[in-house]
Protein backbone atom coordinates (compact mmCIF):
# COMPACT_ATOMS: atom_id res chain seq x y z
CA UNK A 1 0.00 0.00 0.00
CA UNK A 2 2.05 3.46 -1.26
CA UNK A 3 1.52 5.95 1.32
CA UNK A 4 -1.33 7.93 -0.36
CA UNK A 5 -4.15 5.94 -0.01
CA UNK A 6 -2.66 4.96 3.50
CA UNK A 7 -3.14 8.48 4.73
CA UNK A 8 -6.94 7.91 3.21
CA UNK A 9 -7.40 4.94 4.67
CA UNK A 10 -5.61 6.05 8.45
CA UNK A 11 -7.63 9.15 8.05
CA UNK A 12 -11.45 7.79 7.87
CA UNK A 13 -10.47 5.06 10.15
CA UNK A 14 -9.26 7.30 12.62
CA UNK A 15 -12.81 9.28 12.01
CA UNK A 16 -14.97 6.11 12.04
CA UNK A 17 -13.12 5.34 15.15
CA UNK A 18 -14.22 8.70 16.69
CA UNK A 19 -17.84 9.04 15.43
CA UNK A 20 -18.36 5.35 17.20
CA UNK A 21 -17.08 6.36 20.18
CA UNK A 22 -19.19 9.58 20.19
CA UNK A 23 -22.30 7.86 19.42
CA UNK A 24 -21.63 4.46 21.18
CA UNK A 25 -20.18 5.92 23.97
CA UNK A 26 -20.92 9.43 25.21
CA UNK A 27 -24.27 9.65 23.34
CA UNK A 28 -25.81 6.36 23.73
CA UNK A 29 -28.86 7.50 25.58
CA UNK A 30 -30.34 10.22 24.04
CA UNK A 31 -30.60 13.38 25.98
CA UNK A 32 -30.46 17.32 25.38
CA UNK A 33 -26.87 18.23 25.00
CA UNK A 34 -26.18 20.77 27.42
CA UNK A 35 -23.94 24.35 26.04
CA UNK A 36 -21.02 23.51 28.71
CA UNK A 37 -21.23 19.94 27.14
CA UNK A 38 -21.08 21.28 23.62
CA UNK A 39 -18.51 23.26 24.87
CA UNK A 40 -15.66 20.70 25.76
CA UNK A 41 -16.50 18.55 22.41
CA UNK A 42 -16.06 21.57 20.81
CA UNK A 43 -12.77 22.15 22.55
CA UNK A 44 -11.82 18.61 21.66
CA UNK A 45 -12.41 18.59 17.95
CA UNK A 46 -10.65 21.99 17.65
CA UNK A 47 -8.28 20.52 19.73
CA UNK A 48 -7.80 17.30 16.96
CA UNK A 49 -7.99 19.35 14.07
CA UNK A 50 -4.85 21.30 15.11
CA UNK A 51 -2.92 18.51 16.16
CA UNK A 52 -3.73 17.35 12.61
CA UNK A 53 -2.75 20.69 11.21
CA UNK A 54 0.65 20.22 12.93
CA UNK A 55 1.42 16.57 11.49
CA UNK A 56 0.94 17.79 8.44
CA UNK A 57 3.34 20.72 9.04
CA UNK A 58 5.90 18.18 10.72
CA UNK A 59 5.78 15.83 7.30
CA UNK A 60 4.66 18.07 4.42
CA UNK A 61 5.85 21.15 5.63
CA UNK A 62 4.51 24.92 6.17
CA UNK A 63 3.32 25.68 3.15
CA UNK A 64 0.76 22.65 3.44
CA UNK A 65 0.06 22.78 6.66
CA UNK A 66 -1.35 26.65 6.42
CA UNK A 67 -3.29 25.57 3.24
CA UNK A 68 -4.86 23.18 5.67
CA UNK A 69 -5.36 25.58 8.30
CA UNK A 70 -6.87 28.11 5.76
CA UNK A 71 -9.20 25.78 4.24
CA UNK A 72 -10.40 24.48 8.01
CA UNK A 73 -10.84 28.24 9.02
CA UNK A 74 -12.78 28.70 5.58
CA UNK A 75 -14.84 25.61 5.89
CA UNK A 76 -15.44 26.08 9.47
CA UNK A 77 -16.81 29.60 9.01
CA UNK A 78 -19.06 28.98 5.78
CA UNK A 79 -20.74 26.07 8.11
CA UNK A 80 -21.73 28.53 10.80
CA UNK A 81 -24.23 29.47 8.03
CA UNK A 82 -25.57 25.90 8.19
CA UNK A 83 -26.59 26.30 11.69
CA UNK A 84 -28.98 28.90 11.32
CA UNK A 85 -31.05 26.96 8.98
CA UNK A 86 -30.69 23.34 11.25
CA UNK A 87 -32.29 25.56 13.75
CA UNK A 88 -35.15 26.22 11.89
CA UNK A 89 -35.55 23.11 10.45
CA UNK A 90 -35.82 22.14 14.04
CA UNK A 91 -37.97 24.25 15.35
CA UNK A 92 -40.54 23.95 12.50
CA UNK A 93 -40.58 20.44 12.78
CA UNK A 94 -40.00 20.39 16.62
CA UNK A 95 -37.38 18.34 16.70
CA UNK A 96 -36.96 17.68 20.78
CA UNK A 97 -33.26 18.58 21.64
CA UNK A 98 -32.85 15.11 22.79
CA UNK A 99 -33.05 13.62 19.18
CA UNK A 100 -31.20 17.07 17.49
CA UNK A 101 -27.37 15.15 18.40
CA UNK A 102 -28.32 12.10 16.30
CA UNK A 103 -29.80 13.47 13.48
CA UNK A 104 -26.88 15.54 13.17
CA UNK A 105 -25.00 12.55 13.88
CA UNK A 106 -26.10 10.77 10.80
CA UNK A 107 -26.39 13.83 8.62
CA UNK A 108 -22.50 14.18 9.35
CA UNK A 109 -22.39 10.59 7.98
CA UNK A 110 -23.80 11.48 4.89
CA UNK A 111 -22.01 14.72 4.19
CA UNK A 112 -18.80 12.74 4.41
CA UNK A 113 -19.91 10.79 1.72
CA UNK A 114 -21.25 13.36 -0.44
CA UNK A 115 -18.23 15.66 0.07
CA UNK A 116 -15.60 13.33 -0.79
CA UNK A 117 -17.19 12.55 -3.94
CA UNK A 118 -17.53 16.30 -5.01
CA UNK A 119 -13.90 16.96 -3.65
CA UNK A 120 -12.29 14.46 -5.39
CA UNK A 121 -14.32 14.87 -8.68
CA UNK A 122 -14.11 19.15 -8.52
CA UNK A 123 -9.57 18.12 -7.92
CA UNK A 124 -9.09 16.10 -10.60
CA UNK A 125 -11.38 18.90 -13.04
CA UNK A 126 -9.29 21.65 -11.85
CA UNK A 127 -6.02 19.78 -12.25
CA UNK A 128 -7.06 18.55 -15.55
CA UNK A 129 -8.82 21.45 -17.01
CA UNK A 130 -7.23 24.66 -15.11
CA UNK A 131 -9.57 27.17 -16.43
CA UNK A 132 -12.45 25.80 -14.66
CA UNK A 133 -10.82 27.54 -11.57
CA UNK A 134 -11.82 30.47 -12.72
CA UNK A 135 -15.55 29.56 -13.48
CA UNK A 136 -15.89 28.67 -9.45
CA UNK A 137 -14.24 31.90 -9.17
CA UNK A 138 -17.03 33.73 -10.66
CA UNK A 139 -19.71 31.48 -9.02
CA UNK A 140 -18.27 32.53 -5.66
CA UNK A 141 -18.13 36.30 -6.61
CA UNK A 142 -22.30 36.03 -7.69
CA UNK A 143 -22.53 33.53 -4.28
CA UNK A 144 -21.32 36.26 -2.49
CA UNK A 145 -23.21 39.67 -4.09
CA UNK A 146 -26.06 37.05 -3.76
CA UNK A 147 -25.80 36.69 -0.33
CA UNK A 148 -24.90 40.25 0.65
CA UNK A 149 -28.45 41.74 -1.11
CA UNK A 150 -30.81 39.10 -0.44
CA UNK A 151 -32.73 39.58 2.58
CA UNK A 152 -33.07 36.88 5.59
CA UNK A 153 -36.27 35.21 5.28
CA UNK A 154 -37.87 32.20 7.54
CA UNK A 155 -37.01 28.96 6.05
CA UNK A 156 -40.38 27.00 5.05
CA UNK A 157 -39.20 23.09 5.00
CA UNK A 158 -42.37 22.32 4.00
CA UNK A 159 -41.39 24.51 0.64
CA UNK A 160 -37.97 22.35 -0.18
CA UNK A 161 -38.21 19.93 -3.04
CA UNK A 162 -36.87 17.15 -0.60
CA UNK A 163 -39.54 17.17 1.76
CA UNK A 164 -42.37 17.49 -1.15
CA UNK A 165 -40.33 14.38 -2.44
CA UNK A 166 -40.42 12.19 0.45
CA UNK A 167 -43.90 12.65 1.37
CA UNK A 168 -45.00 11.68 -1.89
CA UNK A 169 -42.73 9.04 -2.40
CA UNK A 170 -42.10 7.50 1.21
CA UNK A 171 -44.44 5.90 3.47
CA UNK A 172 -44.34 8.39 6.39
CA UNK A 173 -45.47 7.52 9.50
CA UNK A 174 -48.10 9.99 11.39
CA UNK A 175 -46.17 10.15 14.64
CA UNK A 176 -42.32 9.84 15.42
CA UNK A 177 -41.20 7.10 17.89
CA UNK A 178 -38.16 8.73 19.80
CA UNK A 179 -35.31 8.76 17.89
CA UNK A 180 -36.02 6.36 15.39
CA UNK A 181 -36.18 6.67 11.37
CA UNK A 182 -38.14 3.52 10.78
CA UNK A 183 -41.63 2.31 12.42
CA UNK A 184 -44.01 -0.19 12.04
CA UNK A 185 -47.66 1.32 11.38
CA UNK A 186 -50.50 0.05 10.33
CA UNK A 187 -48.66 -3.17 9.43
CA UNK A 188 -46.37 -1.33 7.09
CA UNK A 189 -42.89 -0.22 7.45
CA UNK A 190 -42.51 3.58 7.60
CA UNK A 191 -40.15 6.25 7.95
CA UNK A 192 -40.56 8.57 10.73
CA UNK A 193 -41.21 12.11 10.49
CA UNK A 194 -37.16 12.73 12.11
CA UNK A 195 -36.18 11.06 9.20
CA UNK A 196 -37.56 13.72 6.79
CA UNK A 197 -35.82 16.49 8.82
CA UNK A 198 -32.39 14.09 7.92
CA UNK A 199 -33.51 13.89 4.49
CA UNK A 200 -33.82 17.96 4.60
CA UNK A 201 -30.21 18.30 6.77
CA UNK A 202 -28.95 16.23 3.93
CA UNK A 203 -30.02 18.39 1.64
CA UNK A 204 -29.13 21.73 3.23
CA UNK A 205 -25.60 20.60 3.67
CA UNK A 206 -25.18 19.44 -0.43
CA UNK A 207 -26.16 23.02 -1.57
CA UNK A 208 -23.91 24.55 0.93
CA UNK A 209 -21.30 22.50 -0.22
CA UNK A 210 -21.91 23.95 -3.61
CA UNK A 211 -20.53 27.25 -2.01
CA UNK A 212 -18.05 25.73 0.26
CA UNK A 213 -15.93 23.45 -1.79
CA UNK A 214 -15.22 25.72 -4.40
CA UNK A 215 -13.95 28.26 -2.06
CA UNK A 216 -11.52 25.64 -0.83
CA UNK A 217 -10.65 24.43 -4.18
CA UNK A 218 -9.49 28.43 -4.15
CA UNK A 219 -6.95 27.26 -1.56
CA UNK A 220 -5.76 24.36 -2.49
CA UNK A 221 -5.96 21.86 -5.01
CA UNK A 222 -4.96 19.08 -2.99
CA UNK A 223 -7.77 16.46 -2.93
CA UNK A 224 -6.44 14.93 0.73
CA UNK A 225 -5.87 18.82 2.14
CA UNK A 226 -9.43 19.88 1.20
CA UNK A 227 -11.09 16.34 2.03
CA UNK A 228 -9.38 16.35 5.34
CA UNK A 229 -10.14 20.06 6.29
CA UNK A 230 -13.83 19.61 5.47
CA UNK A 231 -13.85 16.78 7.43
CA UNK A 232 -12.57 18.13 10.49
CA UNK A 233 -14.37 21.64 10.13
CA UNK A 234 -17.85 19.34 9.67
CA UNK A 235 -16.86 17.44 12.97
CA UNK A 236 -16.86 20.10 15.08
CA UNK A 237 -19.89 21.56 13.65
CA UNK A 238 -22.62 19.43 15.89
CA UNK A 239 -21.10 20.55 18.98
CA UNK A 240 -20.73 24.10 17.85
CA UNK A 241 -24.44 23.94 17.11
CA UNK A 242 -25.27 24.20 20.42
CA UNK A 243 -23.20 26.34 21.75
CA UNK A 244 -24.26 29.17 19.46
CA UNK A 245 -28.21 28.12 18.88
CA UNK A 246 -29.12 31.02 21.51
CA UNK A 247 -26.55 33.28 20.06
CA UNK A 248 -27.24 33.47 16.50
CA UNK A 249 -28.77 36.93 16.69
CA UNK A 250 -25.97 38.12 18.16
CA UNK A 251 -23.66 37.38 15.06
CA UNK A 252 -25.97 39.75 13.19
CA UNK A 253 -23.04 41.02 10.68
CA UNK A 254 -21.82 37.42 10.00
CA UNK A 255 -23.50 36.97 6.85
CA UNK A 256 -21.87 40.09 5.96
CA UNK A 257 -18.80 38.60 6.74
CA UNK A 258 -19.29 35.37 5.01
CA UNK A 259 -20.31 37.41 2.19
CA UNK A 260 -16.75 38.74 2.25
CA UNK A 261 -14.55 35.71 2.78
CA UNK A 262 -16.42 34.23 -0.21
CA UNK A 263 -16.02 37.22 -2.23
CA UNK A 264 -12.41 36.94 -1.44
CA UNK A 265 -11.44 33.78 -2.48
CA UNK A 266 -13.65 33.86 -5.55
CA UNK A 267 -11.18 37.50 -6.60
CA UNK A 268 -8.59 35.11 -5.59
CA UNK A 269 -9.25 32.65 -7.68
CA UNK A 270 -9.84 35.10 -10.66
CA UNK A 271 -6.72 37.27 -10.57
CA UNK A 272 -4.33 34.00 -10.76
CA UNK A 273 -5.29 34.11 -14.88
CA UNK A 274 -3.28 37.52 -14.61
CA UNK A 275 -0.41 35.59 -13.00
CA UNK A 276 -1.10 36.99 -9.78
CA UNK A 277 -0.84 34.92 -6.27
CA UNK A 278 -1.44 35.90 -2.74
CA UNK A 279 0.67 33.84 -0.49
CA UNK A 280 -1.34 31.71 1.34
CA UNK A 281 -0.38 33.72 4.90
CA UNK A 282 -1.83 36.75 3.65
CA UNK A 283 -5.10 35.11 2.59
CA UNK A 284 -5.39 33.01 5.99
CA UNK A 285 -4.62 37.13 7.77
CA UNK A 286 -7.38 38.65 5.42
CA UNK A 287 -10.03 35.46 5.94
CA UNK A 288 -9.55 35.59 9.30
CA UNK A 289 -9.65 39.26 10.22
CA UNK A 290 -12.97 39.43 8.38
CA UNK A 291 -14.62 36.58 10.43
CA UNK A 292 -13.22 38.26 13.58
CA UNK A 293 -14.38 41.73 12.53
CA UNK A 294 -17.86 40.50 11.38
CA UNK A 295 -18.09 39.18 15.32
CA UNK A 296 -16.74 42.14 16.66
CA UNK A 297 -19.10 44.29 15.15
CA UNK A 298 -21.75 42.03 16.05
CA UNK A 299 -20.96 42.83 19.48
CA UNK A 300 -20.51 46.59 19.21
CA UNK A 301 -23.41 47.16 17.43
CA UNK A 302 -26.25 44.78 18.39
CA UNK A 303 -29.13 44.04 16.34
CA UNK A 304 -32.44 46.72 16.96
CA UNK A 305 -34.93 44.26 18.89
CA UNK A 306 -37.92 43.12 16.80
CA UNK A 307 -40.75 44.82 17.37
CA UNK A 308 -43.05 42.21 17.01
CA UNK A 309 -41.61 40.25 19.70
CA UNK A 310 -41.10 43.83 22.27
CA UNK A 311 -45.35 43.90 21.84
CA UNK A 312 -45.42 40.17 21.88
CA UNK A 313 -43.18 41.01 25.60
CA UNK A 314 -45.15 43.53 27.10
CA UNK A 315 -48.80 41.41 26.79
CA UNK A 316 -47.13 38.70 28.83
Amino acid sequence: MNTQVALWVGFNLFVIAMLAIDLGLFHRKDHAVTPKEAGAWTGVWISISLLFCGGIWYFSGPVPALQWFTAYVVEYSLSVDNLFVFLMVFSYFRVAAEHQHRVLFWGIVGAFIMRAVLIIAGAALVTRFHWIIYLFGAFLVFTAVKMLVSKDEEVDPEQKWIVRMARKTLPVARLGEGSRFFVTEDGRRKVTPLFVVLLVVEATDLLFALDSIPAVLGISQDAFIIYTSNVCAILGLRSLFFVVASLMDKFHFLKLGLSGILGFVGVKMLITYFDIHVHIGLSLGIIAGILVASIVASLIWPKAPDPGHDRESAKT
